[in-house]
């Protein structure tokens, strides 16, 4: 079965499970990117993988995520959280690639997303080595910000990147998530600032059994669920997701919990940094003459 089959495939699946039809722009992106080129397992089954030491999404959690964001042609977009780069691919599908940037804490990821965003013809996407609770402060402000990483509250940062009309989408909690979409508040981006746990890994466990939550609506701005927090307004719950946290400076993603992989990996790592080569030792020419 080719590629296109199975996109096919995956997009009616989709449907099913979300109970709804996709929007046209979503549904045009789904169908030209060539997941394959980002997920090598099983790309086109619903469920969270993992690629280079990093936990990739579920198709279903990036039609959320993207749903929730509701992007349009042209509009300024930043992905918190590259991942291996599919969801900045779908997003270039709909926005344009030159106008997608993206950012992860992990250079390993960075090299990843950009080596996989070349090779399916996204060369355009700027993706760059950032703390995610920095946010992208030179291609500010942005129409679009999507946080792939649990957070209490967003970064400051991030709501202070905004455009005055701009959305952000991120998922709220600990352990089992709720997907918010905010705006900024007139008056700025006020008392908006993180939860301490700054960084990020593009990370995806898996979604609530529910699929999309049945109050997904857009939340009324004088509503109790509208919620006004600090810089930023509530206008929309998606339901729950289950994403991994955002990670500081220095951390490498989730624990490795199969005992063997891991002490395999880090005798790789004392190994490789206690492997001296001729370049690394003084020669005393003087003994060799």
């Amino acid at each position: 079965m080719d590629e296109t089959t199975l996109r096919a495939d995956m997009i009616e699946r989709l449907e099913h499970r979300l109970d709804r039809p996709l929007d046209e722009r979503v549904l045009t992106a789904l169908q030209r990117v060539p997941r394959e080129t980002f997920v090598s397992e099983s790309p086109y089954d619903d469920r969270a993988g993992r690629e280079h030491g990093t936990r990739t999404l579920a198709p279903s959690t990036v039609v959320r995520m993207i749903a929730a964001l509701d992007p349009s042609p042209g509009e300024e977009t930043l992905v918190v959280g590259a991942g291996v780069g599919y969801t900045a691919a779908v997003l270039a599908e709909i926005v344009g690639a030159r106008h997608v940037h993206a950012i992860d804490i992990d250079r390993e990821i960075v090299h990843v997303a950009r080596s996989n965003l070349s090779a399916a013809g996204y060369d355009a996407v700027l993706v760059d080595r950032r703390n995610g609770s920095t946010g992208l402060p030179e291609y500010a402000p942005f129409d679009r910000i999507l946080l792939e990483a649990a957070v209490a509250d967003p970064p400051r940062a991030l709501i202070e990147q905004l455009d005055p009309d701009g959305r952000l989408v991120f998922p709220n909690g600990t352990g089992e998530q709720t997907l918010l979409a905010v705006e900024p508040e007139a008056g700025g981006a006020g008392d908006a600032g993180g939860d301490g746990s700054d960084g990020l890994d593009g990370a995806d466990a898996t979604d609530g059994a529910g699929g999309v939550d049945r109050s997904d609506r857009p939340a009324s701005p004088t509503s109790p669920s509208a919620g006004r927090r600090g810089g930023y307004r509530v206008r929309e719950r998606a339901g729950p997701v289950r994403l991994q946290p955002m990670l500081a400076d220095g951390e490498r993603g989730p624990i490795e919990r199969n005992r063997t992989r891991r002490e395999d990996a880090e005798r790789a790592v004392t190994s490789a940094a206690s492997r001296q080569g001729w370049e690394q030792n003084w020669v005393d020419w003087d003994d060799h003459r």
